[in-house]
């Protein structure tokens, strides 16, 4: 069997939505239907499948009123179903244009509110939760769309000035602290003096990867340069330098702030989410964006260590998954060898590719966590090319 049966045979619980699914999530990227249909999308633009699929999955992500509520958001709602429609045009064919043309303007109309409501935050001189800004439920997943999809709309530099104004800081209590510190724990529940986040999903990566890969691709607001050299100036101030080389920790408290050490005495695991991999994949960014070879170096140095690491490695403890397994891993890797400067991170994506490829589906039919973001993670291995529909763009490492 070629490479496309293999996978149409690994992967058929995909074939049919289940007319069972909650309605909750299907307007879900992370979950639902709206994100099993980027695999079905990709594989319809690379051939390996026919566009019937799409329809039926799309049918069953838009079974109810698609939503634009402020809680909307590159994973669930108008945002998600935006981006999963343009991906299904990224062979350059006007698919679905007038359901595209409508939530695009509902996700315009939904980032000027969000950023209206988060200017406000600031001016009260309160801390944000990291819904506000972060990538899976915040103002930079709005933006990844915006980017990629309507990069002439308002709304995007309406994004970007806001990611500007979350890296000025903010006086609590009589103490100076970074804009993005939240008021949370980081598993949301309330704890006293909050956390300041490092992940790609929840933390300040994702906003420094959105205002590196916007300086990238000339979408340039006042104050944006700056806003990425104090986000890196941060990264480097709490990288912490372990005998298998640099890692940062998950998240900081403010004792730990105070302090200006984390608790943990080594790295967790290498995940996109969370980890060494989506650090240096946004530091990365970073430093192409603003030419400084000497710290792509390093970002890039950073990263092929961490993947000699075995003990990082043997973390992964969920094996195929995007957010906190071995695809998520594979795909971010591949993309920074792409742009490395060196082959080192290259021979790291194709030792990757050898597991990933061999590895058995995943329980479940979800993007993030399930079968659909495996199967196509597994597609980049096999086929060692960019994904057509270019889906990984969400995860903010393309």
């Amino acid at each position: 069997m070629n490479s496309a049966t293999i996978l149409q045979a690994r992967y058929r619980h995909l074939h049919a939505p289940d007319p069972a699914q909650e309605p909750a999530l299907a307007q879900s990227l992370a979950k639902g239907p709206a994100g099993v249909a980027l695999w079905h999308i990709e594989n319809a633009l690379t051939g390996a499948g026919g566009w019937e699929p799409v329809k039926a999955w799309l049918a069953a992500a838009t079974r109810a009123e698609v939503t634009a509520a402020d809680s909307a958001c590159l994973t669930y709602g108008a945002p998600a179903l935006a981006f999963v429609l343009h991906a299904a045009g990224a062979d350059g064919q006007d698919r679905y244009r007038p359901a595209r043309d409508q939530l695009d303007a509902a996700t315009a109309a939904l980032a000027h509110r969000r950023v209206e409501a988060a200017h406000a935050r600031i001016r009260r001189g309160e801390l944000p939760a990291f819904a506000e800004y972060d990538l899976l439920h915040g103002l930079t997943g709005i933006g990844v769309h915006l980017l990629h999809h309507t990069p002439g709309d308002d709304a995007l530099a309406a994004v970007l000035s806001y990611l500007v104004a979350l890296t000025r800081p903010l006086s609590v209590d009589g103490e100076t602290l970074p804009g993005w510190w939240c008021a949370h724990h980081p598993h949301r529940f309330h704890t006293p003096g909050g956390h300041a986040n490092f992940g790609m999903a929840h933390g300040i990566t994702g906003p420094l990867a959105l205002l590196a890969q916007a300086l990238r691709r000339g979408a340039i607001v006042d104050g944006q340069r700056e806003a990425v050299a104090t986000i890196t100036a941060w990264f480097d101030q709490w990288q912490q330098h372990g005998d298998r080389g640099p890692w940062w920790p998950e998240a900081i408290t403010r004792e730990e702030e105070a302090a200006g050490r984390p608790h943990s005495p080594r790295p967790g695991r290498p995940s996109w989410c969370y980890g060494t991999p989506g650090i240096t994949r946004a530091l990365q960014h970073a430093a192409i964006a603003t030419a400084d070879t000497s710290r792509q170096q390093a970002a890039e140095d950073a990263l092929a260590a961490c993947l000699t690491d075995e003990r990082q490695l043997s973390q992964l403890t969920d094996s195929g998954g995007l957010c906190h397994g071995t695809a998520g891993l594979f795909q971010t890797v591949w993309r920074a060898a792409q742009d490395a400067r060196a082959p080192a991170l290259g021979a790291a994506a194709r030792r990757l590719a050898g597991t990933l490829t061999g590895q058995h589906a995943v329980e479940g039919t979800a993007f993030l966590e399930g079968a659909a973001g495996q199967g196509l993670a597994q597609a980049t291995a096999l086929y060692d090319r960019a994904p057509a529909s270019r889906w990984d763009a969400c995860l903010l490492i393309d």
